[in-house]
């Protein structure tokens, strides 16, 4: 009997209970339409190219000369015109190598994961960050091909049949990075491409309204007979969802294979089972700082706070800080592995980088990567642009100083006290790489004219009017 009335009892409950309606962050700010998003983002290509953009495009190609510069040089001269001398045979081209791979993190990390975990605020962001990752990876590429001294005998890293029965070594993780990288950089231009299709189609329209029958052409031409069809939307949307699934692993293997190159040799400060979840951690973190460092100008030079929110620069602020923190976890195990493990070389290579003659790149590091983040704890400081801007700058700097300092303070020290060195970067080395910054802003000051900085239609699909319950009542 009593079960009897406890069960009546419990509907009279619950319909007494009200529970709170957290309220959802606002994606699209002022209630903006259709119309306007679409108008905001194909105006930026549509408008005539700004005076800025020409001197910003004529200072980045200048400083990318210096890349083709010190390249040329190099294959002219010798690798040895790069500062290697023994016992530090890696230096600036590896450590500029693993800082691009690990910028391009961020990219397929925001259009992947976050696209399988339903996180809707990646879509004002993302297909920046995709743009970010190939033109990150295109600079990184740019280290290894030329390290290897004869350029035109790089084909040699492919198991293509050749004359002189040269035959990879499979159980180098070298090699695994060539096949890493490149299926990386390739599932991140298909993904990115086919995001970019639907909104390809929608300025191949608009430009054919106007007249301009050459680029409504060309538009037309990369857009693949986009009509807007429910089976179009059907097909794109299945294939966007297995590229995602396709680079999810990849944004965690590329950077756990290349921290491999590291952690499988036997030389003390690399040899460490650790590296992998924080060569990835610091990838994402580097990533991160970047798409932070690109966008915030963008928002203000193109005034997106519409579209960007104070709430997406809270997330990726809050994700800087997550990764930051675990970086700086992995700084301070480092050391207890040292100490725990009672390896004297171990424990002399840690003790070597805060103290010794490299101790002024290991305390930048730690201030760049371990200090610096913890400033996203206050809403003060994710609040003020221009503060985050000048923080997500340290955190690229760290993140190189990272790599100098993991790569070189091994290097420099080793089991033979004889051989031990100091290395300093030749001009040919500095010039070369500063000018991958040129590259890179080459590369993406090309995307912002040419190329539709936001998904509109993913955008579209996180406003109210998107919502077929919107104003009815339903949750």
């Amino acid at each position: 009997m009593s079960s009897h009335a406890d069960s009546a009892a419990a509907p009279a409950i619950l319909s007494e209970v009200k529970p709170a309606v957290l309220p959802r962050a606002t994606l699209v700010e002022h209630d903006r339409s259709f119309g306007w998003i679409t108008d905001k983002i194909c105006g930026i290509i549509e408008g005539k190219t700004p005076t800025w953009w020409w001197i910003c495009f004529a200072l980045a190609c200048f400083v990318a000369s210096w890349t083709v510069a010190g390249i040329t040089y190099l294959v002219a001269t010798g690798v040895g015109v790069w500062g290697h001398a023994n016992p530090v045979n890696w230096a600036w081209d590896i450590v500029n190598f693993v800082f691009w791979i690990g910028i391009g993190h961020a990219g397929t990390l925001i259009s992947a994961i976050l696209c399988l975990l339903r996180q809707k605020w990646r879509t004002s962001i993302n297909r920046a960050a995709e743009a970010m990752t190939i033109f990150a990876v295109v600079c990184a590429a740019i280290f290894p091909v030329f390290h290897v001294g004869r350029v035109w005998f790089a084909w040699y890293l492919f198991p293509i049949p050749n004359a002189n029965y040269i035959w990879q070594n499979f159980r180098s993780p070298l090699e695994w990075d060539v096949f890493a990288v490149s299926t990386y950089g390739t599932v991140s231009v298909l993904f990115w491409y086919v995001g970019l299709i639907p909104d390809l189609a929608i300025l191949r329209d608009r430009f054919y309204k106007t007249g301009n029958k050459v680029r409504s052409w060309l538009y037309g031409l990369f857009a693949m007979g986009w009509r807007g069809a429910n089976r179009h939307w059907s097909n794109y949307e299945m294939a966007y969802l297995v590229l995602a699934g396709i680079s999810t692993p990849l944004v965690l293997s590329v950077h756990t294979i290349v921290s491999f190159d590291f952690a499988v040799s036997l030389l003390p400060g690399w040899h460490t089972t650790i590296f992998p979840p924080y060569f990835v951690a610091g990838a994402i973190f580097s990533g991160f700082g970047m798409v932070l460092t690109l966008m915030l100008p963008l928002r203000a030079i193109f005034k997106l706070e519409d579209l960007i929110t104070q709430y997406h620069i809270d997330c990726m602020c809050k994700i800087t800080l997550a990764t930051g923190t675990i970086v700086g976890y992995a700084y301070g195990m480092e050391f207890f592995i040292a100490w725990y493990g009672a390896n004297p070389y171990e424990g002399f290579a840690f003790i070597n980088r805060a103290f010794g003659h490299y101790a002024w790149a290991y305390w930048w590091m730690i201030g760049c990567n371990v200090i610096t983040p913890q400033f996203f704890w206050f809403k003060a400081v994710r609040n003020n642009t221009m503060f985050v801007w000048i923080l997500s700058i340290f955190v690229n700097v760290g993140m190189w100083f990272e790599r100098f300092v993991i790569i070189v303070t091994s290097l420099a020290r080793d089991f033979l006290p004889s051989s031990w060195g100091y290395y300093s970067p030749s001009i040919v080395e500095i010039f070369t790489f500063f000018g991958t910054f040129g590259v890179f802003s080459v590369l993406f000051l090309l995307f912002i004219r040419f190329l539709p900085i936001m998904p509109m239609a993913e955008i579209k699909a996180v406003t109210p009017q998107a919502d077929p319950h919107a104003g009815h009542g339903h949750h």
